[in-house]
């Protein structure tokens, strides 16, 4: 399966929109959920270090994930809304993802990367743990997850 990664554009929002949606139903067992609101996903696409980086399938978006580099107290790459459409799961796509996550927090030279997971989302909870994450803290329904890299 030939696929491409790359950085998102502004007009790549509607795609990327319909992603989220699907996997918040999935996440969160809901049959309309809400998508973005208009202007949420605007710091990745003008942000210099913040971005979107999207999986595209014979030019069809199928995957993406937020991309957030914090540069406070303790630098981290955090990774924001993981998304790979329901018919390309299980087949590395996420992994690929988070790979290029990793390799950009090298670049940006942020040594530590996070996310959060949702504690009833144990397939998403296992491929972060075998990527090497481990839970930092929780809180309600989710766990932090950190790698140094």
């Amino acid at each position: 399966m030939e696929l491409i990664l790359q950085k998102a554009e502004k007009n790549d929002f509607n795609k990327i929109n319909e992603l989220f949606k699907e996997m918040r139903q999935s996440v969160y067992n809901l049959e309309n959920a809400k998508g973005y609101e208009c202007g949420d996903l605007d710091r990745y696409f003008t942000n210099q270090e913040d971005w979107v980086c999207i999986v595209k399938h014979k030019d069809n978006i199928i995957a993406f994930l937020s991309i957030e580099v914090h540069r406070e107290d303790k630098e981290y790459l955090y990774l924001n809304d993981l998304c790979v459409t329901n018919k390309f799961r299980n087949n590395g796509i996420g992994t690929k993802l988070i790979a290029t996550a990793e390799e950009y927090a090298k670049k940006v030279k942020v040594k530590a990367v996070c996310l959060h997971v949702e504690k009833s989302n144990t397939k998403a909870f296992n491929l972060y743990e075998r990527l090497g994450y481990k839970i930092f803290s929780q809180k309600q329904n989710r766990y932090l997850m950190v790698k140094n890299v």
